[in-house]
């Protein structure tokens, strides 16, 4: 087969550029890295793939790029594995480690290593490299860039073989917040085009204003998965209320039937509460029409990071195995 029959194939198998990860698990001994995973990934729209350090992000990428074996289950681009493409490159652009650059390279030379598994000349480099904003800097050596540059010659390669599907392992670590800016009218820019754009991150924060879709995993499982909108629907608003009258505020809260939307009380003094999925609004109203004096009426927004944070719950700042664990994997 030919090189440019072969390019055609990986292509026709990519047409679709739907991601899907079925019923994916994966065990290193005793610990489950993944665990029973499933979710779908669309052309068109940027992914955030989220969760806590260690939650099993890493592991299902290099899964689904045929760099560790599944315990059971499936990942699947374009309904085919990655170990099927003959020239992967020109399928889909992965880039999991910004650190993995020789440092006596230079940038352009890094890219010429590349080349020839994605099919592509030396112009497409001098292409991909003024594309990313490192056009300036193509005969300097790798080993002077910083982690903020590193991460965007990363991202260079990956747009060598120009893939209908990228995945991007934490892109944006290492840049500054104009380089942020540029990663996410980037990422923005690409799906665009109709491409499939996976991005992980260990902080909803910093993806929330780039992705369209969320897929939110801990300890290996999946907690939640929907459009970025969805998500922010999840928010309950919440409101602290305060009164120079306790008994009739927890008379109020009684006679509203508020009593199991009230946060417990113990590190709070009394006439304070706060009430959870009820208005701020409706909260006045029935203390007006109580004659209840009030003296703070405060709704609290818990944003989506605070969404992130509840899905997640004791994960958050915990999970250290993974790391360890894909030192095993490689």
């Amino acid at each position: 087969m030919s090189r440019a029959t072969s390019s055609r194939a990986d292509r026709d198998a990519t047409t679709g550029g739907v991601v899907v990860i079925d019923h994916l698990s994966k065990n290193f001994g005793h610990v489950h890295a993944v665990d029973d995973l499933s979710f779908t990934v669309h052309p068109g729209r940027v992914t955030g793939f989220l969760g806590p350090n260690g939650a099993g992000k890493t592991t299902t990428l290099r899964i689904l790029l045929g760099l560790v074996s599944p315990t059971a289950g499936t990942a699947t681009i374009g309904g085919s594995t990655y170990g099927h493409f003959v020239q992967p490159m020109r399928s889909v652009g992965a880039a999991l480690e910004a650190a993995n650059i020789h440092p006596g390279r230079s940038a352009l030379d890094h890219l010429r290593v590349y080349a020839p598994q994605a099919g592509v000349s030396d112009a497409r480099c001098r292409e991909v490299l003024d594309f990313v904003g490192l056009g300036s800097v193509a005969r300097r050596r790798a080993g002077g860039f910083s982690l903020g540059m590193r991460q965007r010659l990363a991202l260079a390669t990956t747009l060598l073989g120009d893939p209908p599907v990228l995945l991007l392992d934490e892109p944006a670590n290492g840049l500054d917040p104009e380089g942020i800016a540029w990663l996410r009218g980037l990422l923005r820019h690409l799906a665009s085009e109709g491409r499939t754009v996976l991005v992980s991150s260990h902080v909803l924060s910093e993806v929330e204003q780039t992705v369209d879709d969320v897929v939110i995993i801990a300890k290996g499982r999946l907690v939640h998965a929907s459009t970025l909108e969805q998500l922010a629907a999840l928010a309950e608003p919440s409101v602290r209320v305060m009164s120079p009258d306790a008994a009739g505020l927890d008379a109020l809260i009684t006679e509203a039937g508020w009593r199991d939307r009230v946060e417990p009380a113990d590190v709070r003094a009394p006439g304070v509460a706060v009430i959870h999925r009820v208005s701020a609004r409706e909260i006045g109203a029935r203390a007006f029409a109580a004659g209840l004096e009030l003296h703070e009426l405060a709704s609290r927004d818990v944003g989506l990071e605070g969404i992130f944070l509840q899905l997640v719950g004791e994960d958050v700042g915990a999970g250290t195995a993974e790391p360890h664990l894909e030192e095993v994997a490689r």
